[in-house]
């Protein structure tokens, strides 16, 4: 469980799992989630944190993804901020960012910390 009073920035409820209300969030994730706030100097929105492996999302996965680890999440922001929140995730050392760029819809970026299997760094949806 997650020292939340570490984490002056965020909420245990912005990060429980939408369908379920569960969180098994790490703290190695969010310290450096935090460190990233502290950097960007301006609030960043999750849309997506912890998802329990019963989440529809990944039960349609042929595995569980990184969400149901406690080790990513999801941030909404517009183009100058996406910018600055890849800029500085690549300098503290996130090992998955994913952008979305989808016409006509949300913009996102995905950030995790798992180092257990081969794919890319960085990628877009």
């Amino acid at each position: 469980m997650a020292d939340w009073d570490s984490y002056p920035n965020f909420s245990k409820e912005e990060f429980d799992c939408q369908e379920t209300g569960t969180n098994d969030m790490r703290d190695s994730f969010l310290r450096l989630l935090q460190q990233l706030r502290d950097e960007l100097g301006e609030p960043i929105k999750i849309t997506s944190g912890y998802r329990d492996p019963r989440h529809s999302i990944e039960a349609s996965k042929a595995a569980p993804g990184v969400h149901t680890r406690g080790l990513a999440c999801d941030i909404a922001c517009d183009g100058q901020q996406a910018h600055r929140i890849v800029q500085i995730a690549i300098k503290l050392g996130f090992t998955g960012i994913g952008v979305a760029q989808r016409s006509g819809k949300p913009r996102f970026i995905h950030l995790d910390t798992f180092t257990g299997s081969p794919r890319p760094n960085i990628w877009s949806y």
